[in-house]
C-alpha cells in the first residue's frame, strides 16, 4: 500500500469482491434506502451484527487486501444486510495500529465502505474513563478527539479520488448526529427500568498497546481528554478525508484517573463491554432507524 495508484487499486478490488459476494448472495449492493450505513464494532460489542437481517457474512480473511483482527472480542467479518430498514455494513471487530499494521492498511475498510456507497459511519469503541462525573458502564458519544497516535493515515503521497489533501476537522463528529442520540437516549432504559446515562466528550486516541500510566492519564485529562482508547481516530480522519458523517460512542468499561488509577486487563474491559450492550444495541438500533 505504498503508492497512490496501488492503494487505491486494492480499495476497488476488495469492494468489487464484496460486491460480487453481495449479487452471488441475491443481496444488491444497490440500495433506495438513505443513509447507507457503515457500523465499526468495538472490543466486546461485535453481538450487534446478530441482529442483521438478510445478513451475508464476509470473513476479512477472503477480501483482497484487508488484514486480519487479532485481538479478542474482535470476530474479524462483515456481516451486510438490514438493520431497521437501512442497508448496513456492519464491522464485528476492527484493525488496530497496535496490531503492527501501518495506519493505512488500519482505515483501508472506511474506504472499501465509502466505495461500496455507505455515506454515514457509527464508530464504537471501549475506553477507559478520564471525566470524573463518568463511571464504568456509562455511555459518551465522541464530540472531539485528540489524536496521541503519533501518526495519521493521511501521510504520504495524495490520490485526489480519495478526498482533499487537506481535509477539514472541526465537524468531524456529526454535531446533528449527536443531538438526535441525545434525543433517543431519552427514550432507552436498562433491565431494572433505569434511564441510560448518555455522556459526552472528547476521546483521547493512543497507539498502545500498553494501558497508560498514571502520570500519562492525567497529562491526557489536562489537555481536555474525557475518554481514552486505542482506535477511532485513524478511521474518523479517513470518514471526514473521505466526506462520510460520523457518529462515535465509546463504552466506558473502566476509570482511568491518574491520581486513583488501578491495575486492568483487557478481560475486564470486554466483560465490561458486554454488560453495557444491551444499552449500547438499544441506542444504535434506535439511531439506525432514526437518522435520515
Amino acid at each position: 500500500m505504498h503508492s497512490t495508484q496501488s492503494y487505491m487499486k486494492q480499495i476497488k478490488e476488495a469492494s468489487a469482491y464484496i460486491t460480487s459476494r453481495l449479487n452471488e448472495s441475491g443481496l444488491s449492493n444497490t440500495t433506495k434506502t438513505k443513509p447507507v450505513m457503515g457500523l465499526v464494532l468495538g472490543s466486546g460489542l461485535g453481538d450487534m451484527a446478530e441482529l442483521v437481517e438478510q445478513a451475508v457474512t464476509i470473513n476479512y480473511s477472503e477480501i483482497p487486501h484487508f488484514p486480519v483482527s487479532t485481538v479478542e472480542g474482535h470476530a474479524g467479518r462483515f456481516v451486510i444486510g438490514t438493520l431497521e430498514g437501512k442497508r448496513v455494513f456492519v464491522m464485528q471487530g476492527r484493525f488496530h495500529y497496535y496490531e503492527g499494521y501501518s495506519m493505512k492498511q488500519v482505515v483501508f475498510p472506511i474506504y472499501v465502505m465509502k466505495q461500496l456507497g455507505v455515506d454515514s459511519v457509527v464508530m464504537t469503541n471501549a475506553a477507559g474513563g478520564m471525566n470524573r462525573t463518568f463511571k464504568a458502564g456509562d455511555l459518551m458519544l465522541i464530540s472531539d478527539h485528540l489524536n496521541m497516535t503519533g501518526d495519521n493515515p493521511l501521510i504520504g503521497p495524495h490520490d485526489a479520488e480519495l478526498g482533499a489533501r487537506f481535509p477539514d476537522m472541526s465537524k468531524a463528529y456529526d454535531y446533528e448526529y449527536r443531538q438526535l442520540a441525545h434525543k433517543l437516549a431519552r427514550e432507552v432504559y436498562d433491565a431494572a427500568g433505569n434511564p441510560l446515562v448518555l455522556q459526552e466528550g472528547v476521546y483521547s486516541g493512543i497507539a498502545g498497546p500498553t494501558y497508560m500510566t498514571p502520570g500519562e492519564l492525567t497529562m491526557l485529562a489536562r489537555l481536555g481528554g474525557d475518554a481514552v482508547g486505542m482506535s477511532t481516530v485513524g478511521e474518523t480522519i479517513a470518514a471526514s478525508h473521505a466526506g462520510l458523517k460520523v457518529l462515535g460512542i465509546s463504552c466506558i468499561t473502566d476509570m482511568a484517573i491518574g491520581e486513583e488509577l488501578e491495575p486492568l486487563s483487557h478481560e475486564q474491559v470486554v466483560a465490561v463491554a458486554n454488560r453495557t450492550k444491551p444499552k449500547f444495541i438499544s441506542l444504535v438500533r434506535a439511531f439506525v432507524r432514526e437518522v435520515k
